[in-house]
């Protein structure tokens, strides 16, 4: 987001409730079977209020929340991630749920245009009272926020409960992952009833909006685990350059774009086989990767080449070309080794060597500090988007033998079903409550 379009935030929707308290938006949107209507009346109002906004032209930092898929997934990736994974009160009810959902996406579609999550917001309610909005982002621009939600197994059968009625609707492909070779994972890390994905380009705008919607749940739900992240892995657009990992090498060359509808089609989103609640939506898996740092850097150059299977400075493949240069796996040298070796990152990771399995990543960077020993915490923070799990799982038992294995380990995991867009009118997750 540039310094010029700062200016352009969107105006105060007319309409907007007075106020937003933690549960304030369920009075509106009404619980039961009144509040479980798509598209009913009270939703309606809600988002009449901020649809002309919400709807904005990206151009000016602002990404719709309402639309056929959730914003997030496709979008041109920001630089900056605030992520964060949430446990479910063991008391709350179904409708304590739904008005969660109702009222995190009442907040989140007024985050996303650079709003307060109410009219009221930080400064505008009674100075007796707590604001509505926590108010660092004050100012502000949009600087492009997306908010994206998922489910987690949990959400539907926790102990063989079924906690919100909603048992029968999990998805069959929706459980834990199995374990991998290289996995070291904090259970306290791990998981989670719900998560969110918070990206924008101002890394004080991502963490507001995980502050807002974390003080919106309270009483309701509590963060089981949270990720900064900064430095995006990935790409999303042909305009975008490819970024680096904290290795040095260029990362996501290949990733699916947001323009390649047929591949989205088939690698990204849910089709009709269903179930009916999550078609148009995907599966995310998230996975905090702890990088040897130091290790890795007393590595000689042409050993780190090797290792990931292209080239430092330009990212091309070792069989030659340029970046975008379709890596060949045939080549070999005058001695007959193999250019690419066979148990490169590259190679096992490519689709031509997993039956053409394809996914979107959304990484980011991340550095936490020092551990106990003086080595950086650091490492990559993994996000992918897939039509199924298996499309991971295939890739990362794939990768049991990559050479890059030894200077990483996998310290934190999940997987979520990731609903299809929100409807005006309507909340994240409606169809699942149906």
């Amino acid at each position: 987001m540039s310094e010029q379009q700062s200016a352009a935030q969107p105006a105060e929707p007319a309409e907007a409730p007075s106020g937003l308290s933690r549960r304030g938006l369920l009075g509106l949107l009404g619980a039961g079977a009144a509040g479980l209507a798509i598209g009913g009346a009270g939703g309606a109002a809600v988002a009449t209020a901020v649809a002309g906004s919400a709807s904005a032209a990206d151009a000016d930092g602002v990404h719709a929340f309402f639309g056929e898929h959730q914003a997030g997934i496709t979008t041109e990736v920001q630089d900056h991630l605030h992520f964060a994974a949430f446990d479910l009160d063991d008391d709350l009810t179904r409708d304590d749920l739904v008005s969660l959902l109702q009222d995190w996406s009442y907040a989140a579609s007024r985050m996303t245009q650079g709003l307060d999550v109410s009219a009221s917001g930080a400064v505008g309610g009674s100075p007796q009272a707590p604001p509505d909005d926590t108010g660092e982002a004050l100012g502000l621009p949009a600087s492009s926020l997306t908010i994206t939600f998922g489910f987690g197994p949990g959400l539907f059968e926790r102990d063989g409960v079924d906690r919100f009625g909603i048992a029968d609707r999990r998805p069959d492909l929706l459980t834990a992952l199995p374990r991998f070779v290289g996995d070291d994972l904090d259970p306290l890390n791990s998981d989670g009833d719900l998560c969110i994905q918070a990206c924008a380009d101002d890394p004080q705008v991502a963490v507001h909006a995980i502050r807002n919607l974390s003080r919106i749940a309270f009483g309701r739900a509590r963060i089981r685990w949270a990720q900064l992240g900064f430095g995006r892995t990935s790409k999303t657009s042909a305009a975008q350059t490819t970024p680096r990992n904290l290795f040095g090498f260029k990362d996501g060359t290949a990733n699916i774009l947001a323009t390649d509808t047929a591949a989205l089609a088939e690698h990204v989103w849910v089709g009709e086989e269903g179930p009916a609640w999550l078609a148009g939506g995907s599966y995310l898996v998230a996975r905090r990767i702890r990088q040897t740092i130091e290790t890795w850097d007393r590595l000689r150059l042409m050993e780190q080449e090797r290792t990931i299977g292209r080239d430092k400075r330009e990212g091309a493949p070792l069989s030659g070309g340029d970046e975008f240069t379709a890596p060949d796996f045939s080549a070999t040298d005058a001695s007959g080794t193999a250019r690419i070796d066979r148990a490169s990152h590259v190679s096992l990771a490519h689709p031509d060597n997993n039956g053409g399995v394809r996914i979107l990543r959304r990484g980011y960077n991340f550095v936490d500090g020092n551990d106990g020993r003086g080595a950086l915490e650091a490492g990559l923070f993994f996000l992918s988007y897939q039509r199924s799990p298996e499309q991971f799982i295939t890739l990362q038992k794939a990768l049991a033998r990559d050479l890059l294995t030894e200077y990483l380990r996998h310290v934190g995991s999940g997987v979520w079903a990731v609903p299809g867009g929100v409807r005006e009118g309507s909340f994240v997750g409606a169809e699942l409550f149906a």
